[in-house]
């Protein structure tokens, strides 16, 4: 089978529809239409009568015990904030993480709920200067945190990782790691090291978990990841040489499987699902 020619896979939204991001609301914003994005810890609030999840009310919100909140923007012409609460003794609202909300809502919600989980988590993670440890203020007019003392800023920080599917002729190479239950597998992923391109540490994560090389990388396309802050980058990698050597406590087991005898794999909503389902429909197109 000859490498497939590259096509972006049509993942995750640029940006939700209607979303526009922003650092700063509008002198004349009108809080009582705003949708929240309310977190206690790493789990999203949501009324106990919604189904499926979404976000919360101003009126919702009056309810909560919450700090500050972060403006994110406007979302189909609704300001939107982040906000840390606490249920207390309120009833009503449910603790949602954010793993439940995926595949349950809209993907702009799930979207939407993401950056704000990683803009609370960054602003709670950068009350303090690294440098000097004065107290931080929010910037002017950027998402920073800028240190009155020294004058360090703090921005958001995203952690780059790669995730790629190993294929050959009509076979791929999943493999399960170490912490997952027997018998579910997926594609191959590791994050970016300082001083390397995507490329490379494609290269270097597929030879370091399971001991092959790999040639004819293609990108194709990324999938935000709040678990707390990554960007995955997705790609279809040929198998080139070497045998299956799996790394010592980090991956159980590695097998290739041929397209239409796949054990179980990710579900839909997950970006290592869609460089499999992509493969599988090609080989088929193939017809082989």
């Amino acid at each position: 089978m000859h490498a497939p020619p590259t096509c972006l896979l049509p993942m995750w939204p640029d940006t939700p529809d209607d979303f526009v991001a922003c650092v700063k609301p509008r002198a004349e914003v009108d809080r009582t239409s705003a949708l929240y994005f309310a977190f206690e810890g790493d789990a999203m609030l949501a009324r106990e009568q919604d189904s499926p999840p979404s976000a919360l009310s101003h009126d919702d919100v009056r309810w909560l015990e919450h700090g500050e909140s972060i403006y994110l923007g406007e979302y189909d012409g609704r300001p939107c904030f982040a906000v840390q609460a606490r249920r207390g003794e309120v009833p009503g609202f449910a603790a949602l993480s954010l793993y439940s909300l995926l595949g349950q809502v809209d993907p702009q919600v799930f979207y939407l709920a993401g950056r704000a989980y990683q803009l609370l988590e960054w602003d709670r993670n950068h009350r303090f200067c690294g440098a000097c440890g004065t107290e931080t203020a929010v910037h002017d007019e950027d998402r920073a945190r800028v240190c009155p003392n020294c004058g360090h800023t703090a921005y958001p920080r995203l952690s780059p990782s790669m995730i790629v599917l190993v294929w050959r002729d009509d076979e791929v190479l999943l493999a399960r790691n170490a912490a997952w239950p027997s018998g579910f597998f997926s594609t191959l992923a590791g994050f970016v090291e300082p001083g390397e391109s995507l490329e490379q540490t494609v290269h270097r994560e597929v030879k370091e978990e399971v001991g092959v090389n790999v040639t004819n990388l293609e990108y194709k396309g990324s999938q935000s990841w709040p678990f707390p802050n990554s960007l995955m980058l997705g790609f279809h990698a040929e198998y080139e040489r070497g045998e299956i050597i799996c790394q010592d406590d980090e991956i159980a087991e590695a097998h290739w499987y041929k397209w239409d005898s796949l054990p179980s794999i990710p579900p839909k909503w997950a970006i290592s699902r869609w460089l499999i389902d992509e493969f599988v429909a090609r080989v088929r197109s193939a017809g082989l």
